[in-house]
């Protein structure tokens, strides 16, 4: 603490030039910490940073506290931090310094970051897709966007750059297209990019039966913020899955209730808190109904 105060009591010594020189030091600083975050946000190295924010806290609190076997073994394990770090950050650190030289990132640079929510009419037709897939027992993937940008995943597919639609969907994922062995990928209102090729989870949770899909719509999940929806080709069964977890929906109803959360969030909820037309809303698709 007397090093801290000792630092700006020594502020007053300096010229304006030197003064300056400081500010914009920090800013740069503080800029470069920024675009770091932005970075990792919804990806697994996210996870791995608020890990790391925890190991600190119970560093210093096993020393307030002294505990003082408890803290020998963690300030032991500061030593491997730089090494492990490293290791578990290399598919990050390599997306992050070839982002440096895309136009994108610089392009991207001075605008700030908005979110974009789905609309609902997308939610609509994401249902309605996948509830006419499920009923002619078709495999599908599809991954949709929250807070991380799939721009490697999507690089290696085929563009697409299209809104989404029902119809759009069910041709990509139509057997005779030679689009449909891979994931589609969505981002806020549009179709990004098809047969894409997608992490494999190789988490001991899953059941040895759960096929590539499957297992592609979990891996892609466990390293970003995204979720990811299957259709079965063998037994027309529509699965959900989020965070690293796959979980079997009975219906596509639930199927809506689940991205209206997690896609349109505040956005669904002032929408449902809004006295209701007594019209009534129509289903995706009439074989949904059977």
């Amino acid at each position: 603490m007397e090093d801290v105060l000792r630092q700006f009591s020594s502020v007053r010594d300096l010229s304006p030039s030197a003064i300056a020189t400081q500010v914009v030091d920090i800013l740069l600083v503080a800029y470069l910490l920024y675009r770091l975050l932005l970075l990792v946000r919804g990806t697994r190295a996210w996870r791995i940073l608020m890990g790391v924010v925890g190991f600190v806290l119970l560093l210093w609190l096993s020393a307030v506290l002294q505990l003082n076997t408890f803290h020998w073994i963690l300030d032991k394990a500061t030593l491997l931090a730089p090494v492990a770090l490293v290791i578990l950050l290399l598919p990050e650190l390599r997306q992050a310094i070839e982002g440096l030289g895309k136009i994108d990132f610089w392009s991207q640079a001075l605008v700030p970051a908005v979110e974009e929510r789905a609309e609902a009419r997308t939610v609509e037709e994401i249902v309605a897709a996948v509830s006419e897939l499920a009923t002619a027992s078709v495999g599908a993937l599809i991954v949709i966007e929250k807070g991380a940008r799939l721009e490697d995943l999507a690089s290696n597919g085929v563009f697409i750059g299209a809104r989404v639609s029902a119809p759009l969907l069910g041709a990509i994922f139509y057997e005779g297209n030679p689009l449909h062995d891979g994931a589609a990928i969505i981002r806020s209102d549009m179709i990004v990019a098809a047969a894409c090729r997608l992490p494999l989870s190789e988490s001991s949770r899953l059941d040895s039966t759960v096929h590539m899909r499957h297992r592609a719509a979990v891996g892609v999940t466990e390293m970003f913020d995204c979720i990811g929806v299957v259709v079965s080709e063998e037994r027309g069964t529509i699965s959900f899955a989020s965070e690293g977890r796959l979980r079997r929906l009975d219906s596509h109803i639930e199927l809506r209730d689940l991205l209206n959360r997690e896609l349109r969030g505040g956005a669904h909820r002032a929408a449902k808190s809004k006295p209701k037309k007594n019209n009534r809303s129509k289903e995706p698709s009439e074989a949904a109904n059977k």
